[in-house]
């Protein structure tokens, strides 16, 4: 019976401080959003695949301003993003739980625009 009663203490103990650890609001970081500004202007992008590193879980605001409307691809897993954007400026958020790199690329000009590291 005491070795029930132990294991289940430790159990619990454990439970607790693994629940201590979590964040408040839920989301897997206390980091500020990361802010990535994306510039397309006379058929060229910027900027033009810098690596930017980000925390699993924290929120990554991309900035898009465009002097024409196109659409930038986020290649994560286990979801892909495509984001449609008008002229103008836009702004699109994401998070992302899951370590690894992450190409955020326009196809219409066949280039990478940043590579985001998640940590």
């Amino acid at each position: 019976m005491r070795r029930i009663l132990a294991a289940s203490s430790v159990v619990v103990l454990a439970l607790v401080g693994l629940s201590a650890c979590g964040d408040d609001d839920g989301s897997g970081s206390d980091a500020d959003p990361k802010i990535i500004k994306i510039r397309f202007r006379d058929g060229e992008v910027t900027p033009s695949g810098d690596r930017i590193e980000v925390e699993k879980g924290q929120e990554v605001q991309f900035v898009v301003a465009a002097d024409e409307p196109g659409e930038i691809h986020v290649h994560s897993e286990p979801d892909e993003h495509e984001f449609e954007y008008d002229e103008g400026e836009e702004t699109f958020e994401l998070e992302f739980d899951k370590a690894g790199v992450v190409e955020v690329e326009s196809h219409d000009l066949e280039q990478v625009i940043v590579q985001l590291e998640v940590r």
